[in-house]
C-alpha cells in the first residue's frame, strides 16, 4: 500500500503525534499495518525517519 492508497477515514488518530494539530489527508503513512496521520508531510517524514532508525537498530540483549 502506497501513500496514495492510504485514506484519512482509515487513520487510527485524529491529531498529529508530533504537533497535536489535526491530521491531513496528504500526510498519512502505514505503521505496523495501521494508517497513522500527521498534520503535514514534514511531520510524517520525521516519523518515517525515526522508525527507520529504530528498525535498523540491533535488538536488546537476551
Amino acid at each position: 500500500m502506497t501513500g496514495a492508497d492510504l485514506r484519512l477515514e482509515d487513520c487510527v488518530n485524529t491529531h498529529c503525534p508530533w504537533s497535536g494539530e489535526p491530521v491531513s489527508a496528504d500526510s498519512l503513512t502505514l505503521y505496523q499495518g495501521k494508517v497513522v496521520g500527521f498534520c503535514n508531510t514534514g511531520c510524517r517524514d520525521k516519523f518515517e525517519q525515526a522508525i527507520a532508525v529504530f528498525d535498523a537498530a540491533p535488538q536488546g540483549k537476551k
